[in-house]
């Protein structure tokens, strides 16, 4: 299969996934502009490393500052689609070509990609539209697009027959290729007049669609070491979400990476999400803080304000468009704390799909609960029972994953006590779950005492925060459960 037909067949189900309207125009524009972008990439390779670094590539960036040349592809490409529509659809295709690109070249190396690239010019090339050769002439890069430079021929001389015969030819095209173009300019004027005239209803049906989503949500925290306790991600544009989990578990280093809604429930793109990747360096190592990325605020929130005042001072630069605010700690109310935590779990939980449940999703929304055992015991609290209740119901829905539930507790008093305490309070979910029906051996139960605190033990409201729970899927990816048997050796099935 060529490379235009591969990219047909693995991008365009991607990005018109929730596509409802205008699919044949949709799917017609992004064949077309599959070989007008990696002509481009061709002849500029510093895009590639310009897009592999940017969680929100644009059209624009394919054009520099030639913003006329831009809004003649569009002219081209969209048909009867409004052109900011079909705009957006390309800006979403962007990362998704990149990442088969990458799959097919086998590497994420710029150089590697160009001279795979180089390999299938003859692709590209057979791909292009003549509109899109004409544009990418006006680019620069007219030998992309097959056009030679004809002033680059040889001189002719009565010795070199077949040489002025072939400039000849050339010169004949000349005229022609000038026409083209004119042609095409005459079109575009007329289409964008039409455009013009049909762009306030468009805008207005555009805004109406609008109204019911939520803005964009990201939150992330971090434990004692600045390491990733926490993700939750609600973006309703899936291809970057793909990217931003990629991002989440390379930078911090982590198998699962953040819970996710790729939903139309929420906008298409957090305000500044460009410099989200940038963000999320300066957070990695930081300890204890937990940043809020939602409507046009970042918040930040921890012990330390000093270091989160540090913090916020270097994202600001970085997130011009958006208000970064820092938060004093506030007095625990542990009472608060729980019943907050589990109405959070509750509503995530209630946002799964049962027919498209993820085992990571499952796992994050138990993770935003605090189960506060009392002193000493393993009993269950009665209000967190009803949001083990809903997980039961998703877990039943799931094959071939395991859930690992960690209990951990503060460093008051003996460390093996509390590392048997925090075994039985572990298992005592585990049990729990299973009697609502979960087959056991989707759970696994581990105790890890006083060990990876997330909090400060010198302070109550730290200890309050080590007394926990956690739940981690294994291998959510690849499905494969991994057990240990009574010689505490680990298998794979």
């Amino acid at each position: 299969m060529d490379l235009i037909s591969l990219l047909k067949e693995r991008v365009i189900p991607i990005v018109l996934k929730g596509e409802t309207t205008d699919l044949t125009e949709k799917s017609t524009a992004l064949a077309e502009f599959f070989p007008f972008l990696l002509a481009i990439l061709k002849g500029k390779p510093s895009l590639i490393s310009l897009f592999q670094n940017n969680l929100n590539p644009r059209l624009s960036d394919l054009f520099n500052t030639r913003s006329e040349l831009k809004d003649q592809f569009l002219a081209s490409v969209s048909q009867q689609v409004p052109q900011d529509e079909i705009e957006h659809l390309l800006n979403r295709s962007i990362p998704a070509t990149l990442n088969v690109l990458e799959d097919e070249a086998g590497s994420h190396d710029p150089t590697v990609i160009q001279h795979f690239l180089e390999q299938n010019h003859a692709d590209i090339g057979a791909g292009l539209a003549p509109w899109a050769k004409a544009i990418l002439a006006a680019l620069g890069l007219g030998t992309l697009a097959g056009t030679a430079n004809v002033t680059s021929q040889p001189v002719a001389s009565p010795t070199h027959a077949p040489i002025v015969e072939e400039q000849k030819k050339s010169n004949f095209w000349l005229p022609l290729i000038a026409l083209l173009i004119l042609l095409f300019l005459a079109f575009w004027l007329l289409r964008s007049c039409k455009n013009n005239e049909s762009t306030a209803p468009v805008t207005a049906t555009e805004n109406t669609a609008n109204v019911n989503q939520q803005p964009a949500y990201f939150q992330i925290s971090t434990d004692h070491t600045g390491g990733l306790v926490t993700c939750q991600a609600k973006i309703g544009d899936p291809s970057f979400i793909d990217i931003l989990q990629k991002e989440v578990k390379q930078i911090f280093t982590h198998e699962n990476g953040c819970g996710a809604d790729s939903s139309r429930h929420f906008n298409a793109a957090l305000v500044d999400q460009n410099s989200l990747v940038s963000v999320l360096k300066l957070l990695k190592g930081v300890p204890n803080v937990s940043m809020i990325w939602t409507g046009n605020q970042i918040t930040l929130q921890g012990a330390d304000t000093a270091a989160l005042q540090a913090l916020a001072d270097k994202i600001k630069p970085l997130a011009k468009d958006v208000q970064v605010v820092v938060e004093q700690p506030a007095v625990l109310d542990e009472n608060t704390a729980v019943t907050s935590s589990v109405d959070k779990a509750k509503e995530a939980l209630s946002q799964i799909d049962p027919n498209q449940v993820k085992p990571l999703d499952i796992a994050t929304a138990l993770n935003l609960q605090i189960i506060n055992f009392a002193s000493a015991s393993a009993d269950i609290p009665d209000v967190n029972k009803s949001v083990l209740d809903q997980a039961s119901v998703l877990m039943n829905k799931v094959q071939n994953v395991q859930l690992v539930v960690k209990g951990y507790t503060d460093a008051t008093g003996n460390a093996a006590a509390n590392k048997t305490l925090s075994q039985k309070r572990a298992k005592s979910v585990v049990d729990y779950l299973v009697s609502k029906g979960v087959d056991p051996s989707k759970l696994q139960a581990q105790g890890f005492g006083q060990e990876n605190p997330v909090a400060d033990n010198a302070t109550k409201e730290g200890q309050f925060k080590n007394r926990r729970i956690e739940f981690e899927v294994i291998n959510t990816e690849t499905g494969t459960v991994r057990t240990v048997d009574e010689q505490g050796v680990e298998k794979t099935n």
